[in-house]
């Protein structure tokens, strides 16, 4: 665990001395007149602006942008992996998808654990065991087939040609890439396509992935069929038997969408719509919402020592509540009701103390008022109001570090989302409960959270990010951002944010996140700060003006904002 935070932080830096102008004055939001796409590589971003040019509709971009993330962004963009997508519909519908990986059948709940009973490090993070039941191309292929428009052969066409023939990369490309080498050479099927002649690559070069290329071709004539049976299957199902992984073909050809109704909330003016479990960031962004709504957060000052100091206690008891209660829905009944009863929030603000910080480890499930990184993220609005927000994953950058040979595709280390030990941190720090306890078929809790907020039943906000743990508070920041300090889209993305998790008791604020002045006041009042942790990569779409009551640029309608912090997306419209 400590050598893979160390390998982070040294990311995370890489990451901001080649992104440290973020901090500076905000560029203006991209704007357009007709519809709007970001995403975390400027190529997929392209892809879809050309999907709405050609006459598609947001979903069918969406499905486009993903098969192209594939491809152009493998730390995270997928075929081995699964996520969610929320959506908006233009005649007011919303809905949910989720396709988040399942446990293979043949899964236990301390399959991870020595004959001691403790943690084997590394078997849920690396390799074939770690690898869970993908759902990327099932989800895609139900959006398509259930909200799309045009084919699945247009939607695929320009993935298979960025695989085929390959695309250029940049240095953020190169950055994310580089950051990987050591595994790449471990596993000989990743080696021969994401490293060069052995070597790392560089700006300028070309990667092209023929094998992802077959792959691509298969799902397109195919359907999910083309991933799920045949060639593919077969090969996916002998790479993990070889890495001794438990996957079956009765995994794959018993993994399912789920459709359910997303998380509704509302906060100030408006409506948040949001992830459901087994996402717990609907939830604990509602919560966070409903806690703050009762603070004047603009008349005390953004980023002022009492206004952060009532975000991170918000913080802390919505993670108490997710790690304790939320998981699957099939396997664990979700408190939903009650964690988003704004009555539960006021309970919550009386335990607050206005000077004082909160103790994290004194938070407990059933003590009242408690009652008994890595991913990526797109957000997509066309020309008749379809908005979608979606956020899918390999778990880790690259997933479990492992391609089945043959198709191209990288595998994902999802199985480490469980609740390998109570009590006992994953990747990303949490400390989890039994609800999210591994068993044959069950979907890990998330933190990913596709989010949509409206106005008068229309969508205003589109936003997402990938992060681990830190999705939530990243779009929730983004929220406060736009909606309580007044910021334009391309501002609210590029603020300094802090991060609280409940467990470990520690707040981890962003460089320039705060004044030394507030930082001293937020210390003496016993907050416990840590340095940043790795950067998000927001995804943000405004609709109808730069800032929610501005004025629009001429008669450009959509506005959008992506994260540079890391040096790969693109916000674009037409």
């Amino acid at each position: 665990m400590q050598t893979l935070r160390v390998r982070r932080a040294l990311i995370a830096s890489a990451f901001f001395l080649c992104s440290f102008t973020t901090l500076a004055a905000s560029v203006a939001p991209v704007a357009a007149e007709h519809g709007m796409v970001v995403t975390a590589q400027h190529l997929a971003t392209r892809v879809g602006v050309d999907v709405l040019k050609n006459g598609g509709n947001a979903i069918d971009a969406a499905v486009a942008v993903g098969y192209a993330l594939a491809v152009v962004y493998p730390a995270a963009g997928n075929l081995g992996g699964g996520g969610f997508m929320t959506l908006q519909l233009a005649d007011g519908r919303k809905t949910f998808l989720d396709f988040r990986e399942k446990a293979p059948l043949a899964a236990s709940a301390n399959m991870y654990l020595d004959a001691n009973g403790d943690v084997i490090k590394g078997l849920s993070t690396h390799g074939y065991l770690a690898v869970a039941v993908p759902g990327s191309v099932a989800g895609l292929e139900a959006a398509r087939a259930t909200y799309g428009t045009l084919t699945r052969a247009a939607l695929m066409a320009p993935a298979i040609k960025l695989a085929e023939r390959g695309f250029e990369l940049r240095q953020g490309d190169v950055d994310l890439l580089q950051s990987a080498t050591a595994d790449f050479r471990q596993d000989a099927p990743s080696a021969a396509i994401f490293l060069n002649k052995g070597e790392p690559f560089q700006s300028g070069q070309k990667l092209v992935q023929k094998d992802l290329a077959r792959t691509l071709r298969l799902i397109s004539q195919r359907g999910a069929d083309g991933f799920y049976k045949g060639p593919v299957a077969k090969a996916l199902l002998a790479a993990s038997r070889d890495g001794k992984g438990i996957l079956s073909q009765v995994d794959l050809d018993r993994y399912t969408v789920r459709e359910l109704s997303p998380v509704e909330c509302d906060y100030r003016a408006y409506h948040i719509v949001s992830a459901p479990p087994p996402s717990s960031g609907g939830v604990v962004i509602c919560e966070i919402l409903n806690i703050l709504e009762a603070y004047p957060l603009r008349e005390l000052g953004f980023r002022s020592a009492q206004a952060v100091h009532y975000q991170i206690e918000a913080m802390r008891h919505a993670y108490m509540d997710r790690n304790s209660y939320l998981g699957d829905p099939d396997f664990v009944k979700n408190p939903i009701d009650r964690l988003l009863d704004k009555a539960y929030a006021a309970k919550i603000r009386e335990t607050i103390d206005s000077k004082r910080a909160g103790i994290s480890k004194d938070l407990k499930p059933g003590v009242a008022p408690h009652e008994g990184s890595n991913t990526t993220h797109y957000s997509i609005v066309d020309k008749d109001g379809n908005a979608v927000a979606v956020t899918y994953t390999l778990n880790d950058w690259f997933g479990a570090k492992v391609t089945a040979a043959g198709t191209g595709v990288l595998l994902n280390n999802e199985m480490d989302d469980f609740t390998v030990k109570v009590g006992v941190p994953n990747m990303y720090d949490l400390v989890q409960g039994q609800a999210n306890a591994i068993a044959p078929g069950k979907r890990p809790l998330s933190s990913m959270s596709p989010t949509i907020v409206t106005q008068n039943g229309k969508p205003v906000m589109v936003a997402g990010t990938p992060g681990g743990s830190l999705i939530i508070t990243a779009v929730t920041h983004t929220i406060l951002n736009v909606i309580d300090y007044g910021m334009n889209v391309q501002e609210a993305v590029d603020a300094p944010r802090f991060h609280q998790q409940w467990l470990p008791d520690l707040t981890n604020v962003d460089t320039f996140g705060l004044s030394p002045d507030t930082r001293k006041i937020l210390l003496d009042m016993g907050h416990k700060l840590g340095s940043p942790q790795p950067p998000n990569h927001l995804a943000v779409i405004l609709v109808g003006a730069p800032a929610l009551g501005g004025k629009p640029v001429g008669n450009n309608r959509f506005y959008g904002a992506y994260d540079s912090r890391r040096n790969t997306g693109s916000a674009l419209g037409y």
